[in-house]
């Protein structure tokens, strides 16, 4: 019995490094293998925690209590299936819920601050650089005034037309913090 403990603790280390380096790669490998069984609670993560789990508790109650082996793996089973659990509660379900975009309206720009990359002349197009999230993103832009607006100016978005940001110089006094 021991055997079988020490050979699921090492199984589920085994799969908990391999996920870690390989995840990616493996998630796409593997993508519907086991599309069979089609149960949430069902996901790799969940069973090689209930794997470890096991083989860790088996281990620590067969060497550490007076317990049958029978009753060993019993209880074993059930920190397994309670730990699988938690980790499905409060783990996988709360990341397959989990939005992971980049995506945005334009519109979200109104009112942002940007910089101006390309110069914007009074009757034309230029380019604004705007900070959104993490990162940054250019657009077309023009001067709603119809003022130039050289390379390196600090605007604000106006509005938006057709795609385009109309923009306006930001006035930044002494003592602002922008």
């Amino acid at each position: 019995m021991e055997t079988l403990y020490w050979s699921c603790l090492a199984g589920g280390v085994i799969f908990a490094v391999v996920s870690v380096v390989l995840g990616d790669i493996l998630s796409h490998a593997l993508d519907g293998f086991l599309d069979f069984l089609s149960v949430d609670v069902l996901k790799p993560m969940v069973i090689a925690t209930a794997v470890t789990v096991f083989g860790g508790a088996g281990i620590l109650l067969l060497r550490y209590t007076n317990l049958h082996q029978g009753l060993s793996a019993l209880i074993a089973g059930i920190g397994a299936v309670a730990m699988a659990g938690v980790v499905y509660v409060a783990y996988v379900r709360p990341m397959e819920n989990s939005e992971n975009s980049t995506g945005y309206s334009i519109r979200e720009l109104e009112g942002r601050i940007g910089e101006v990359t390309i110069p914007i002349p009074p009757e034309g197009f230029g380019e604004v650089m705007v900070k959104l999230g993490a990162g940054n993103t250019l657009h077309i832009a023009s001067s709603l005034e119809r003022l130039p607006l050289p390379a390196g100016t600090r605007v604000v978005v106006v509005d938006v037309l057709d795609g385009v940001l109309r923009v306006t110089g930001l006035e930044e006094r002494k003592g602002d913090v922008v």
